[in-house]
């Protein structure tokens, strides 16, 4: 049941940070939505009850389709090591907080969460530098080899 709670506040946090609007929905589709949310995670958070009605219904197919279906190709573990490290260069301590309780509750580790912080780092430090010293793209994919 942890689990599947964490897992309810994960996919409800996703659905605010990555929703697309969707078409424009009835009062009973978005009930369906909500019932559909309670039903999968015991929960229907006040973040999620504060979504535009108008895109509950496509925010939430969207949130379980990248979080909850089983023919996904990445882990859900792996999925919650990258938002957290996502959330870390937002910053979003919601996010923060809720995909390192969701990363340990898949059996990340404590090192494996740290490590999933410095690689974003990684990335948003070497990126800073490229950008501002406004290195060209085709010198860059030359020296690394690329088309």
């Amino acid at each position: 049941m942890l689990k599947t709670t964490i897992l309810a506040a994960a996919a409800v946090t996703a659905l605010l940070a990555l929703a697309a609007p969707a078409s424009a929905q009835d009062a009973p589709a978005v009930e369906a939505t909500y019932a559909d949310i309670q039903a999968t995670f015991g929960v229907v958070p006040s973040h999620v009850k504060g979504y535009p009605p108008s895109a509950i219904a496509g925010a939430w197919e969207m949130t379980k389709g990248l979080l909850l279906d089983p023919s996904n190709s990445l882990e859900p573990k792996v999925k919650s090591l990258i938002n957290l490290a996502v959330a870390a260069q937002i910053p979003c301590q919601y996010c923060i907080w809720l995909e390192t309780k969701t990363a340990k509750a898949q059996g990340a580790t404590d090192a494996e969460v740290a490590e999933a912080v410095a690689q974003a780092a990684y990335v948003r430090h070497w990126s800073t530098v490229i950008n501002g010293l406004q290195i060209p793209f085709e010198t860059f994919k030359a020296e690394f080899g690329g088309d």
